[in-house]
């Protein structure tokens, strides 16, 4: 059997046990990866090289940075000040939280603003007595919607700009993605404040992670060592130190939690969340193995070809953001957009359309991260918090994917014409 086809079947396994959690959701995405080893899809090394990728890294580092903020009161006394501004309402809160990563999330990695803002928002819920679930979903929104703003806001958007210069065409202008992430951003706003709350889990903020920081005050010295490690991390993730890596910056933020006394060494390994751990470092071959057997251009070549010729505007629109907003649920939004963008570009120069709504439409749908943890390392980061399932992000999803289809169909045939 062809090994595309061997890769879409595991993919539609793991899938389903993602969905229905039979097995824990690590555990699942490990075995997918053993599964394509085994049948030589992989190489041993491959399979391994989840646990050296930097983003796992990155993960681990700041769960201790995490972990250092709410043994110390930190994330506690921020909380407080924030519900003090803006009140103990959960749709007050959430929309203030939401603004807020939008912006930072336009400017910055969503990973690092999620990975900053996470202690904080798991000390506003406890401050508020809020349930952490709906609030941590909208911060994972906010992240992935807001980084449709500009051009840096997200590497699919930065490759989209790359394709229109390797072809010679005038590349997208910085804040011009922001026609479509702007609506986008409003819109899931409007969302999750009116629906996607209430689609959660309503479980008490004193429960599960939030637990952790119940009773425990700490010191004012271990406060201030944490906001002064919290100040090293945002000058890192946020705006950037020369030489060091985000995935070194929340490294030596962990080792300085331990090193100063924020934290102790038990502390610090029981506050990371190992099952977010294995599963993202479990999905990353997997997700290589999509792009190295070719099954991502497969199934984009196999609807291309259904479609057919002579097509309008919004079948092309829909064609496109349909296969990039399914890949992205499984692949990293920047590994999706790698492999689709040029194949969007191939499509418009076989239609004879103009190739910027094709390329533009395949930046915003593979950003379109929402229908499972593992879409997005910011999903990622709340599931161990929030204390979520598969099926949560999936109901949660759907409803953005859709919303984000109906955008795209909406303005890109306005701001950039296809014929």
């Amino acid at each position: 059997m062809d090994q595309a086809i061997i890769t879409l079947i595991v993919l539609a396994v793991v899938a389903f046990l993602f969905v229905t959690e039979y097995i824990p959701i690590a555990v699942t995405a490990l075995s997918g990866t053993v599964v394509l080893t085994f049948v030589g899809i992989l190489t041993p090394k491959e399979a391994f090289s989840g646990f050296s990728n930097s983003t796992v890294i990155l993960f681990g580092g700041m769960f201790v940075v995490g972990a250092a903020m709410l043994e110390s009161g930190l994330a506690q006394c921020i909380g407080n000040y924030i519900v003090k501004k803006v009140g103990t309402g959960l749709g007050a809160l959430m929309v203030a939280l939401m603004l807020l990563t939008i912006v930072m999330s336009a400017f910055a990695s969503n990973t690092g603003t999620v990975a900053c803002l996470l202690p904080m928002v798991l000390g506003v819920c406890f401050s508020a007595k809020l349930p952490p679930a709906p609030i941590l979903m909208a911060l994972a929104v906010a992240a992935n919607v807001g980084c449709n703003l500009t051009m840096v806001g997200t590497p699919p958007n930065m490759l989209a700009v790359a394709e229109m210069e390797a072809h010679g065409l005038e590349p997208y202008g910085f804040f011009e993605f922001a026609y479509v992430g702007g609506p986008l951003s409003i819109a899931s706003v409007a969302f999750m404040y009116f629906f996607g709350r209430k689609l959660l889990p309503e479980q008490s903020a004193d429960n599960g992670y939030i637990a952790q920081s119940r009773g425990i005050k700490g010191t004012h010295k271990q406060r201030v060592l944490a906001v002064l490690i919290l100040i090293f991390v945002v000058l890192g993730l946020i705006i950037g130190i020369p030489g060091l890596s985000p995935a070194m910056v929340s490294l030596i933020a962990a080792l300085l939690c331990v090193v100063t006394g924020c934290i102790s060494e038990k502390q610090a390994y029981k506050g990371i969340d190992w099952v977010t751990i294995f599963l993202f470092a479990g999905m990353l071959p997997i997700a290589a193995a999509i792009q190295k057997t070719g099954a991502g251009e497969l199934i984009a070549n196999t609807i291309v070809t259904l479609l057919g010729d002579n097509l309008t505007d919004r079948v092309i629109i829909t064609a496109i953001f349909i296969v990039a907003s399914t890949l992205t649920q499984f692949m990293p939004n920047t590994a999706t957009a790698s492999l689709l963008i040029p194949i969007a570009m191939s499509i418009a120069t076989k239609l004879g359309v103009s190739p910027y709504g094709a390329v533009i439409t395949c930046a915003i749908g593979s950003s379109c991260s929402f229908a499972t943890p593992v879409a997005t390392p910011c999903n990622t980061l709340i599931l161990g918090p929030s204390g979520l399932h598969f099926k949560d992000y999936f109901k949660v999803g759907i409803p953005l994917i859709f919303i984000g289809w109906i955008v795209c169909i909406l303005v890109i045939p306005v701001v950039w014409p296809f014929y």
